[in-house]
């Protein structure tokens, strides 16, 4: 049987252990906050960006650049970017999970998803 002061060891070495998980949760939490205002403040620019890339579109003769002509694909491409640092398991995940669900979504409608 264990002493009482090993014990003890084993409980405070826990609760510290604790205190530094709990620290990197609230930085991983804080750059993640951080990430997603930069998006928001950057979706305006996106909006405004697609209005001229249409607007330009639109003025162009479409067969002249091979950019700009429709065409009838049957193939999707995902390119899948996950993080690797700090606490990100559930960030990961839920990106995974999305990736997969549009996978899925364009075979089920005929699509070839590489």
């Amino acid at each position: 049987m264990p002493s009482l002061q090993s014990l003890r060891r084993k409980i405070a070495a826990f609760k510290n252990t604790q205190k530094i998980t709990k620290a990197m949760k609230m930085v991983a939490a804080a750059k993640l906050k951080r990430a997603q205002d930069r998006i928001l403040a950057a979706r305006p620019y996106a909006i405004k960006m697609r209005g001229v890339v249409s607007n330009l579109s639109q003025r162009v003769n479409r067969s002249s650049h091979p950019l700009l002509q429709k065409r009838e694909g049957k193939k999707v491409e995902v390119l899948v970017v996950t993080s690797d640092r700090g606490l990100c398991g559930g960030f990961n995940g839920n990106i995974v999970r999305k990736s997969t669900e549009f996978v899925r979504e364009c075979e089920s409608r005929g699509s070839v998803a590489i």
